[in-house]
């Protein structure tokens, strides 16, 4: 096959992945990442979003990527924040959130330094040389992290799961990961003895320095190849420290916000909601996968959150939205919401957010 067109179907198979897979994604087959009983939101062999929406098929796919109403990104967006050199530690009632870039974060409270989904990688794609590219460069070098207590990977979409960058922060920090059901057996065996905790929705765990963290469910799903479709659970995460609860989501749908009033009811709201913002154009393919910005607000308010920080957005393009649609988008949110801008920070690379005490 020569090179343009491994190329072409490099760049749709991204796609697939990111709108819900080739019709081959379809077909039953063994779980390769993970056995268990049948639950609530497992059918013993897929897992699924109960009362929810799957992903659209192929056809759906080529008619979105068809469609002639993408909007072009420029080739290079870069944050207007330097890239930040983090403190060491944050003690006491401190909260600071550091933006790396799309849904790559570094919280930093109650002792704890938390990577959230880090991708350090050039392209969010299953080969280096094709699909989405980033636009700009990494909030925080490499070399320039705290030593990194834990990992959270709430999932095993490219975007949010890249093996290259977790062996590189397994080799310089030997973290803690934390992943949802299955998605262990993508980047366990690819590390040298690592710590990992696995959980599935309803699950805690104790991380140690009074910190817990909560699996909690998103309307979300999950694919790295044609055939793995829904075989490693999504999730959200809490966060409970002495500091306050943070509730942390890498994607979802609004799913009428039936995730969102749950949380509350469960932990009884939040100092910080952390939400994507992009990746939701057009609402008609991406509704069920992406939250926009309107659909974050509410989510924000519906889990009692005092402050929100919204990521993944302006790092790589994934679908139809030009670059600075999803800032607009907020500040009409936070406008018709009577919300002050404060209230939700949507970041940039390097972006530190010393979140108030609420």
């Amino acid at each position: 096959m020569k090179r343009r067109h491994f190329l072409k179907w490099s760049a749709i198979g991204s796609l697939a992945l990111l709108g819900g897979g080739l019709a081959a994604g379809r077909a039953m087959a063994a779980n390769r990442y993970y056995k268990g009983p049948a639950s609530s939101h497992f059918d013993g062999t897929r897992f699924f979003n109960p009362g929810g929406e799957e992903p659209k098929g192929f056809m759906n796919l080529l008619r979105w990527r068809f469609n002639g109403k993408s909007i072009a990104w420029p080739e290079a967006y870069p944050s207007p924040f330097p890239p930040a050199v983090p403190e060491r530690r944050v003690a006491g009632n401190r909260l600071v959130v550091t933006m790396v870039g799309h849904a790559s974060m570094l919280i930093q409270v109650a002792g704890l330094n938390i990577l959230t989904d880090p991708v350090w990688a050039e392209r969010t794609s299953p080969v280096s040389f094709a699909g989405p590219k980033r636009v700009n460069e990494p909030g925080i070098r490499l070399e320039d992290l705290p030593a990194i207590d834990i990992v959270i990977v709430t999932h095993n979409h490219y975007d949010h799961l890249d093996i290259a960058t977790l062996k590189t922060l397994h080799e310089m920090h030997r973290p803690h990961f934390i992943t949802p059901l299955g998605n262990d057996a993508i980047f366990g065996p690819e590390l040298d003895d690592p710590r990992i905790t696995v959980m599935d929705w309803g699950s805690s765990s104790y991380v140690g320095k009074n910190v817990s963290l909560h699996c909690e469910p998103c309307h979300h799903w999950s694919a790295r190849g044609l055939n793995d479709r829904r075989m490693a659970l999504w999730a959200a995460f809490v966060i409970e420290t002495h500091a306050g609860k943070i509730y942390h989501i890498g994607d979802t749908g609004f799913h009428e916000g039936i995730n969102y009033r749950a949380a509350a009811e469960k932990h009884g709201g939040f100092r910080l909601a952390i939400l994507p913002i992009g990746a939701y154009e057009p609402r008609w393919f991406m509704k069920a996968q992406h939250q926009n910005p309107e659909e974050a607000v509410a989510g924000m308010q519906l889990a009692k959150a005092s402050y929100a920080a919204g990521h993944h957005w302006g790092t790589v393009k994934l679908t139809d939205e030009g670059i600075e649609e999803p800032l607009a988008a907020l500040n009409n949110a936070l406008t018709a919401a009577s919300l002050k801008a404060e209230r939700f920070r949507p970041l940039r690379p390097g972006e530190v957010f010393e979140v108030p005490d609420a």
